[in-house]
C-alpha cells in the first residue's frame, strides 16, 4: 500500500498532463488569435429602414399584398403606408413637402398636372380599372337595379348614394364624368346635373373608400366606384357599358366630351379635366429619403409577381408599362417600360 507520500507525488505528476491533455482536447479554437467572434460566426445585421409610400385610396389592398411581399424580400424594411385621394396624396408632397418615396395615383394625370416637373422626374402609367354602381343586399331596389335603368332607381324618392369629392379624388370627377356620359347614352336632358345635385353634399367624402362603410351600414344605398374596389370589397355591382365606364380605349372620344373642373396647383386655379380611359400610375418623387429601396419597391410592382397581385384584385396590369419619361427612369426599372407611340 503506498503512503500519503507517494500519492501526493504521484497527483503532482498528474495535474499537469491531465490539463495539457485538456487544452489539446480544445484544439485550435482554444487559441485566442482563432477565437470564433460574432463578425465571423453570426449573420451582419440588418439595419432597420423604412419605406414610406403615399397611394390612392383604391390601391390600398393591391399595395398592401405588394408591401408584405417586399418586406419578405428585404428583412429590415418597413413599408408605412397612407391612403388618401389621388389629389389629395399628390398636394402632401407638392405643397406639404411631405417625405415619400413611392406616391401611386388613380390617374396619371394627376401627377403630371400637379408633380411634374418640379416634384417628380417620371411617371409610370401601370395599371387599368373601370367605374361601377355599387350596393349590398340591403339597398332599396336591388333586386330591381340594372345596366338600363340605374340613373332612375338613383333618382327615386328615399334612395342615397354618396361620391366621392372630384377636387380630391379622381374617383370623384369621373363620377360626374359617368353622370354626363349617362345623360348622353340614355338621352335624358338634365340627368347630369339632378344626379350630381341629388344628396347635395351630404354624402361626398374626400375618397371613394371613405363611402364603403356607409355603404355597408346602409346609410347609403348606391356608391359610384371603381369595380375593382367593389370587387375586393365583395359587393354587389352594376355593370356598366363601355359608353359610360371609363375603360374602353375605343370610345376616347366619347369620354372626352365628359369635362369637368377642378382645383388646380396655386388657389383659385382650375384645371380642366376631360373624360379619358381611367388609367393608374406610379413615380418616386424627388424627395424619396430612400430611393434605392423606392426603385426596389416598383422594379417588384411591376414585375410578374406585382402584375398578378394586381391583376387578381381587378386593376388590369399594363404590360409593358408606359412612361414618357422613359430616359429619366432609373436603369433596373427600364426594362419594365415603353414610351407610349
Amino acid at each position: 500500500m503506498k503512503n500519503s507520500t507517494q500519492i501526493h507525488l504521484s497527483l503532482a505528476a498528474f495535474l499537469p498532463a491531465l490539463a495539457l491533455s485538456i487544452l489539446a482536447g480544445c484544439g485550435e479554437a482554444s487559441s485566442p488569435g482563432d477565437a470564433p467572434t460574432p463578425e465571423n460566426d453570426a449573420p451582419a445585421p440588418v439595419k432597420d429602414r423604412k419605406l414610406i409610400v403615399l397611394h390612392a385610396g383604391s390601391l390600398s389592398i393591391p399595395f398592401k399584398e405588394v408591401s408584405a411581399l417586399f418586406e419578405k424580400q428585404n428583412p429590415g424594411v418597413t413599408v408605412q403606408s397612407e391612403s388618401a385621394g389621388s389629389r389629395d396624396t399628390a398636394r402632401k408632397v407638392s405643397d406639404l413637402n411631405r417625405p415619400c418615396d413611392v406616391l401611386g395615383s388613380a390617374d396619371y394625370k394627376v401627377v403630371e398636372n400637379l408633380l411634374m416637373p418640379e416634384h417628380a422626374d417620371f411617371n409610370i402609367r401601370f395599371a387599368t380599372n373601370e367605374m361601377a354602381i355599387a350596393y349590398t343586399d340591403k339597398s332599396k331596389y336591388a333586386d330591381e337595379i340594372t345596366p338600363k335603368n340605374w340613373p332612375e332607381i338613383l333618382m327615386k324618392e328615399g334612395v342615397t348614394f354618396g361620391r366621392a369629392d372630384p377636387n380630391s379624388d379622381p374617383c370623384g370627377y369621373r363620377t360626374v364624368m359617368l353622370f354626363d356620359l349617362a345623360q348622353k347614352h340614355f338621352g335624358v336632358d338634365g340627368l347630369a346635373k339632378r344626379l350630381e345635385e341629388k344628396d347635395g353634399k351630404r354624402f361626398i367624402r374626400p375618397k371613394e373608400t371613405d363611402l364603403l362603410a356607409l355603404l355597408e351600414a346602409s346609410e347609403i344605398d348606391y356608391l359610384p366606384i371603381y369595380r375593382s374596389v367593389a370587387m375586393q370589397h365583395r359587393l354587389e355591382t352594376v355593370r356598366l357599358p363601355d359608353e359610360m365606364n371609363l375603360r374602353s380605349s375605343a370610345h376616347e372620344d366619347l369620354y372626352a366630351t365628359a369635362i369637368v373642373e377642378v382645383t388646380g396647383k396655386k388657389p383659385g386655379e382650375t384645371i380642366t379635366r376631360k373624360g379619358a380611359p381611367i388609367v393608374y400610375s406610379i413615380t418616386i418623387p424627388k424627395n424619396a429619403p430612400s430611393r434605392d429601396l423606392a426603385v426596389r419597391y416598383l422594379d417588384l410592382l411591376l414585375s410578374k409577381k406585382g402584375q398578378a397581385i394586381m391583376g387578381r384584385n381587378g386593376q388590369s396590369p399594363i404590360v409593358p408599362a408606359i412612361t414618357g419619361e422613359l430616359n429619366a427612369l432609373p436603369d433596373d426599372l427600364k426594362k419594365h417600360c415603353v414610351k407610349p407611340e
